[in-house]
Order: structure tokens, then C-alpha cells, then sequence
């Protein structure tokens, strides 16, 4: 695995840290522990929210829900979408990374 992977892997991760309300700690403040799991988690929760937010406004517009306009329920499904082929990407890119750890010789 090149390093140009590794960055790039980095990178992203770094993004769904912020995308899950994590920051990156200051030099002066102790490092606290984050728990891998619990971040993944709360990312996870995160797109679970917006596709059940998505799916609330689908179920109101189909209704005739008059606070609910097209173009607002369309945006919502397209969050939705962009959430979901984000997180899909991400496992992609740690199976990839598993895969290539698991395949280098010692």
C-alpha cells in the first residue's frame, strides 16, 4: 500500500470525524481517548437520522401534507443519498485497507 492510500484514507476519516461532530484536539489540551467504536456509531446514527428524516418528509408529502413541498423533500432524499454512498465508501475503503494489511508479508 502506498502512502498516497494511506493519506487519502486519513483524510477521510478525518471528514466523518467532523461529519460526526468530533474535532481534531488542540496541542495545549490533553489528548482525550476517543473510542473507535462510539464514533462509529454516532456516524452511523447520524445517516440513520437523516434517511428516517427523508423518509418522514416522503410519507408527509405523498399525504398532502401542505408544509412539505416537493423541492424540500427532494433535497432531503438527495442528503440522504450522499450519507449513505458515504458511509458505503468509507467500509469500502477499511476493507481495502484490512485486506491490504492482511496481505503484507512480515
Amino acid at each position: 500500500m502506498n502512502t498516497s492510500a494511506v493519506d487519502s484514507l486519513l483524510a477521510q476519516m478525518r471528514v466523518a470525524a467532523a461529519a460526526a461532530g468530533l474535532r481534531e484536539p488542540s496541542p495545549a489540551a490533553q489528548p482525550s481517548k476517543v473510542d473507535f467504536s462510539s464514533v462509529l456509531k454516532s456516524s452511523l446514527d447520524g445517516v440513520a437520522q437523516v434517511q428516517a428524516k427523508s423518509e418522514a418528509m416522503q410519507k408527509a408529502f405523498v399525504l398532502g401534507d401542505d408544509r412539505v413541498s416537493l423541492s424540500d423533500t427532494m433535497i432531503e432524499m438527495q442528503k440522504a443519498n450522499i450519507n449513505f454512498q458515504t458511509t458505503v465508501q468509507i467500509r469500502n475503503k477499511f476493507v481495502q485497507a484490512y485486506n491490504d494489511i492482511m496481505n503484507m508479508q512480515i
